[in-house]
């Protein structure tokens, strides 16, 4: 037989790492419907076409043989799995505008697939959360802060180090660049971009090809290396702008410099008052803004900052193509985040196993009655496991331990009535116990999810 070879890009947990997931999935969902955010699940494919839209992201989608070749035949729709939620929750607003109501608060926590080359915290793969705020027509400016302030607190709430969500705006960058007369704000934008990676030489060289003037790129650059904890930026950028070599009819330019300027002020402002210190205006940021129409975000955890961004997005005018659905909203990579609190260490369950008691079996003939306890236990909603043998005492209590259960039950003489004593096999203790009254510790009825 060959020998299994696995499958890079795919992630598999054990049970203890499945506890790190599932607790990370299950904090989301509280905090979320916590602030009214209704959740959807849509189907794991749409069309091919769909996904790819006008990009060149169909080299990342991943299609759907036996589907394509037997149930859509006579159709000319390719189906592929989604590489995201965006797209699906487009199509499902889309589908059912007529049933929704507007704003549409939306939350949506699924697996998602993506061809592309797995490396660490990226998989082909993986869980994506997201929430949005969809209108019809029109979207209030203050859920771009409601939004932000909904996922800050969600990361806060997990056991994590500190989230740093750096915010910039739309146009707030695009009135200053058509202000230093750059008519292709998306191609520089696109440049700048890649600060990280090739430096502000590598950039300049790239800007320079695009025919944009020295004084200009010397401008631009000035304004991505703005960024501050607070709304003194706003200073920053006004001194910046009667600096720069503004070209001449710039007026259109300066009200929506003003206009972006004043947005991410309130938003800094708001984000830091509701969860302090996790708001940076970051001037940097240039992602996502040929896309995104206002407020755009990006998050990074203290400390793992070369992870990149572990949850991002922004305001968009529309949703649907054809127009009338403006909405913001944003996203986590969940498994990407996971992975980090696995492979650092930054998270431990306090055991890997569900059990809290593992009951005893004094005999194979008694082992109904060993099993009727666990019952009552189960009833009370306490976590138990019989003995999967009836071993000497001391050989089921190693195997309680071996697996993490903190407490065995020992049956007693009267084991149908319930009665017996158990042992917390940590300390030694060891007390009468009865099937319809012992609970064990709070912090041990379940297994908790704790910082490393």
């Amino acid at each position: 037989m060959a020998r299994v070879q696995p499958l890079s890009g795919f992630p598999e947990w054990s049970p203890a790492e499945r506890m790190v997931e599932a607790h990370v999935l299950a904090t989301l969902r509280e905090v979320f419907a916590l602030h009214g955010f209704g959740e959807i699940e849509t189907r794991a494919v749409e069309p091919v076409e769909r996904l790819a839209g006008d990009s060149d992201a169909s080299k990342e989608i991943y299609a759907i043989g036996r589907l394509n070749a037997d149930e859509q035949a006579g159709r000319e729709a390719k189906l592929g799995l989604h590489f995201d939620l965006t797209v699906p929750f487009a199509r499902y607003v889309e589908e059912n505008q007529g049933r929704l109501q507007f704003p549409f608060r939306r939350s949506q926590i699924q697996k998602v697939w993506r061809g592309e080359r797995p490396q660490e915290g990226r998989f082909r793969e993986f869980y994506q959360a997201d929430i949005d705020v969809v209108g019809r027509d029109r979207l209030p400016e203050h859920l771009e802060a409601e939004v932000a302030i909904v996922m800050a607190r969600a990361l806060a709430a997990l056991p994590l180090p500190p989230a740093r969500m750096h915010l910039n705006n739309r146009a707030l960058v695009e009135g200053f660049y058509r202000g230093v007369g750059i008519g292709d704000v998306a191609g520089a934008l696109r440049s700048v971009d890649k600060l990280d990676k090739i430096g502000p030489e590598g950039v300049t060289a790239e800007l320079r090809e695009k025919g944009i003037r020295p004084e200009a790129i010397h401008a631009i650059l000035e304004l991505a290396a703005i960024q501050t904890t607070d709304d003194t930026f706003a200073d920053l950028v006004e001194a910046l702008w009667d600096h720069s070599p503004i070209v001449d009819e710039a007026d259109e330019a300066r009200a929506e410099f003003e206009r972006g300027t004043r947005a991410l002020a309130v938003l800094v402002d708001a984000v830091n008052a509701a969860v302090p210190g996790t708001a940076i205006a970051d001037l940097r940021i240039a992602r996502g803004l040929d896309y995104y129409t206002a407020a755009v975000y990006e998050t990074v955890l203290e400390g793992h900052e070369d992870l990149g961004s572990i949850c991002s997005g922004g305001r968009y005018d529309s949703l649907v193509a054809g127009g009338g659905f403006p909405g913001v909203g944003m996203s986590i990579g969940v498994s990407r985040l996971v992975s980090r609190m696995i492979g650092a260490q930054l998270v431990t369950p306090s055991r890997s196993v569900p059990q809290a008691v593992l009951v005893a079996v004094t005999d194979e003939d008694s082992r109904p009655a060993s099993a009727a306890i666990a019952d009552r236990l189960r009833a009370r909603g306490i976590p138990a496991e019989v003995s999967p043998n009836a071993a000497k005492f001391g050989k089921q209590i190693q195997y309680a331990d071996r697996r993490g259960i903190p407490f065995v039950w020992f049956p007693g003489a009267d084991a149908v009535a319930g009665d017996g004593e158990v042992k917390d096999i940590r300390s030694g203790d060891q007390a009468p116990a009865d099937a319809d009254a012992w609970v064990p510790p709070a912090e041990d009825l379940h297994p908790r999810i704790v910082r490393g």
